[in-house]
Parts: structure tokens; sequence; C-alpha cells
């Protein structure tokens, strides 16, 4: 009985982190700008990591190897977002602009502009 639910936390803490994993590899693809991607990258990443570590923790039960596995997921968790606030930093200092909101195209600027003339 046990064995049966350490295997569904297993299951459920991996499947967890390859959705978040999946979840941060499409903002990276699709956000539009470095600001944006430093973001997902850091919060969805690490909590993609955590899950996926927090399982092999689980999987592994009371080993040197958890011990290790924890202080990695430790590591993880301080270290993703420090490298995406310097990079998110580099990037500022720089004189990278940030995209806030979208050109429209003009097609649309024609139709907003008709209905402001009437």
């Amino acid at each position: 009985m046990i064995e049966t639910i350490r295997f569904w936390v297993i299951v459920v803490l991996l499947g967890l982190g390859v959705f978040f994993t999946l979840v941060s590899t499409v903002g990276v693809l699709r956000l539009p700008d470095i600001y944006a991607r430093a973001h997902t990258a850091s919060q969805t990443d690490t909590l993609g990591a955590g899950f996926a570590l927090a399982a092999v923790a689980v999987a592994f039960g009371w080993q040197h190897a958890t011990v290790y596995t924890v202080l990695l997921l430790f590591f993880v968790f301080i270290t993703n977002p420090t490298a995406a606030h310097a990079i998110a930093r580099s990037a500022a200092e720089t004189g990278v602009a940030p995209i806030l909101t979208e050109e429209p195209d003009d097609a649309e600027t024609a139709v907003e502009s008709e209905g402001e003339t009437r």
C-alpha cells in the first residue's frame, strides 16, 4: 500500500515537473522580449526543476543521494532567479527597451481613425 502511494506521488511530481518545464519552454519561445523571457524562465523552470528533483528525492528514499538531491534543489532555487535577474539587469543597463505593447496594424489604425471622424 505504501509503495503504491509512493509510486503515485513520484508520478504526480514528475508530471508537474514536466508540465512546468514545458510551460517555461513555450514562454521562452513565445514571449516578446528579454524581460518577459527571463521572468518565465526563472519562475516556471525553477518550479519544474523543483518538482522533478522532489520526485527524485522521494524515489531514492532515505539515502545519501537524497541529501544531495535536496541540496541541488536549494541550489537551483537560489541560482535560477539570480541568473535571470542578472540577465534582465544587464539588458536594462545596456539599453534594451522592453516591448510594452504591440504596434497596431494599418487596417486597425484606419478603422479606429475612421470611427473618430464620424
